[in-house]
């Protein structure tokens, strides 16, 4: 499968996230429920990356590559906690459209820090993500 599949299938997945945590976060504490989430994720991420990957490699990783990692955990921790918050006092379907401007940061920030260039079509694009999340949002 090419990356547009697993993008596609992540898009899925994501939803089904919003939605399963809605339900979830219901009657649970938002930390909590990410917690205990968080602990479901970390389970299967080493369950796949030790049955697919090569965990053997652990040690041959440098400490940039460490941090970096570290770093996103960290992003990734932070976003999940403020997204279960959302969730707990949202709709999702509310919530949802206004987690993916995501994808705008990811534009904006990819430009300075990875070096990827803003194309017109990236600018409409991101423009137009920007508009329907709004759209979502607030409109009833």
């Amino acid at each position: 499968m090419g990356w547009m599949s697993w993008a596609l299938l992540s898009a899925l997945f994501a939803a089904l996230t919003a939605i399963l945590a809605k339900k979830g976060v219901a009657h649970v504490e938002p930390n909590l429920a990410t917690a205990i989430r968080t602990t479901v994720v970390v389970v299967f991420a080493w369950a796949i990356a030790i049955a697919f990957g090569r965990p053997h490699e652990l040690g041959s990783l440098d400490r940039k590559t460490y941090a970096l990692l570290a770093l996103s955990g960290i992003a990734t921790g932070l976003s999940w906690i403020c997204y279960f918050r959302a969730l707990s006092l949202g709709q999702a379907s509310k919530v949802a459209p206004v987690d993916k401007l995501s994808v705008v940061f990811v534009l904006l920030l990819a430009w300075p820090l990875l070096g990827e260039q803003l194309s017109l079509g990236k600018i409409l694009g991101a423009g137009l993500i920007a508009a329907g999340a709004i759209v979502l949002a607030v409109l009833p």
